[in-house]
């Protein structure tokens, strides 16, 4: 029996989840999990795990459900379950990169990292220690086009599922977001649009915060503006410094990072304008 994971999502309407295990129970597969969310404005959402023969045609039972469910506005998508290809970008900081790659040295992170790829060469020994390809992309004397031209040359090498910015500190543009939409995965400190720019530690120490957290998101043309898929906090008081909110809050990144990895991995994110739901 192999895996697989049905996604479904758009206009609400009686009978969807009758139609859907109908169709599944006709081609013999088997319902191992499923939830389901219907948003204040009609629309319905749902994530459906189910195992099934070797010889199921995937083609065939969107089909029959096609055939069953009236509205062409509902999308369907049958989506092997296993392991996503990734490629991780990375600046200076290791934080994030040292997370992952532990994560995938011991089997926790639900994807195989394939590649690194970075615009400086600081942290190619951090990947080889864990045999991950990695590659340097100066954006230094370049246009920012003609860098993204070579990133995304280096991208079509491994052609990856997702994209992670691990503290890729470059800006994208939406020429090259438009390759992977809604592939790429960004995670940042939580002071945008307070903080912006360098130090936004300093400056938050400075106005005297009492939290710190994390974001991850999903990028779209503005870059720190896309679906935000996970977040959390962690509340700081007069006693830190700010290289102790620093120091925390790169906690706080790794920790954000990998559940929206997760999440995102099992196929447990919906798009619903510049939102998620997340079953």
């Amino acid at each position: 029996m192999v895996k697989h994971i049905l996604l479904m999502d758009g206009p609400d309407a009686k009978g969807l989840i009758f139609h859907v295990t109908s169709v599944l129970y006709k081609n013999e597969c088997n319902i191992l999990a499923q939830d389901e969310y219907v948003s204040p404005d009609r629309q319905f959402f749902m994530r459906t795990e189910f195992e099934a023969p070797d010889e199921l045609n995937p083609e065939k039972v969107l089909k029959d459900l096609r055939d069953n469910i009236l509205s062409n506005a509902i999308n369907l998508r049958i989506i092997p379950k296993k392991k996503k290809d990734i490629v991780v970008l990375c600046t200076k900081e290791h934080h994030c990169l040292s997370d992952l790659l532990i994560r995938y040295n011991f089997d926790e992170l639900d994807a195989n990292i394939i590649a690194v790829v970075s615009n400086y060469n600081l942290l190619q020994p951090l990947a080889s220690k864990f045999g991950i390809p990695f590659h340097f992309v100066s954006h230094e004397h370049k246009t920012r086009e003609e860098h993204e031209e070579a990133l995304l040359r280096t991208l079509e090498i491994y052609k990856p599922e997702f994209v992670v910015l691990a503290k890729y500190m470059r800006i994208l543009s939406p020429e090259f977001v438009s390759h992977y939409p809604h592939k790429i995965v960004n995670i940042h400190h939580s002071f945008l649009p307070a903080f912006i720019g360098a130090n936004p530690y300093r400056q938050a120490y400075e106005r005297g915060v009492k939290i710190i957290g994390a974001t991850a998101h999903f990028v779209n043309n503005n870059l720190d503006e896309g679906p935000i898929i996970a977040q959390n906090i962690k509340e700081v008081n007069h006693r830190y410094t700010y290289q102790d909110m620093a120091r925390d809050g790169k906690e706080v990144e790794k920790s954000v990072l990998t559940q929206a990895l997760k999440l995102v991995f099992n196929d447990r994110v919906f798009i619903y304008g510049n939102r998620t739901v997340i079953l």
